[in-house]
């Protein structure tokens, strides 16, 4: 089994985590979907079923998580690998494309070595997460959204949806159809 095979198990399992409220690791944007699709609101008590099997504390809790998760990668400058072509390298996943980008080196030579591929010299370009979210992911002509140290421990997805990319690149903007392919 190959290494994006492995990751993709990986990513399953814990959104089935998530979904059958075990997570036990930090939440994803996942969570934050599920608390925002609950419609509760931190604070108020209501909606304390979530159809997630957390209460309406651990979803606040959840959606202020990755609130603040979302707010780090905006602001900080990450590596972006480069494929062959000289373009952004991309992975793709659950009928999305990924843009890899890593908070530092150490982590895109782990990602490198769980492909097998240490020896390989990876250019990659420094970008502010922001860019990629707001300038990179609408620009790319196909359904994408950012992993952020795909492969390691404190993986984060940042998927194309509404509140971490423009409406117009989210699958659930206005600017997309039912398939999430943008029009």
């Amino acid at each position: 089994m190959g290494f994006d095979e492995l990751w993709g198990e990986v990513r399953a399992a814990a959104t089935e985590r998530v979904v059958d409220g075990a997570a036990s690791g930090p939440p994803g944007p996942s969570a934050a979907r599920a608390a925002a699709d609950a419609g509760t609101e931190p604070g108020t008590g209501a909606g304390t079923g979530t159809g997630t099997g957390m209460d309406a504390a651990a979803v606040a809790e959840a959606r202020e998580a990755v609130l603040e998760r979302l707010a780090d990668f905006r602001s900080r400058a990450v590596l972006v690998p480069m494929d062959a072509a000289g373009g952004l390298w991309t992975a793709d996943f659950g009928g999305v494309g990924w843009i890899c980008a890593f908070t530092d080196e150490a982590a895109l030579a782990r990602f490198a070595e769980a492909r097998g591929e240490e020896s390989v010299e990876w250019d990659y370009r420094r970008v502010l997460g922001s860019r990629l979210l707001d300038d990179v992911v609408p620009a790319a002509g196909f359904v994408c959204g950012v992993a952020l140290d795909a492969g390691s421990p404190g993986g984060t997805l940042f998927p194309p949806v509404k509140g971490i990319v423009p409406d117009r690149a989210a699958v659930d903007g206005e600017g997309t159809d039912n398939g999430g392919e943008r029009s």
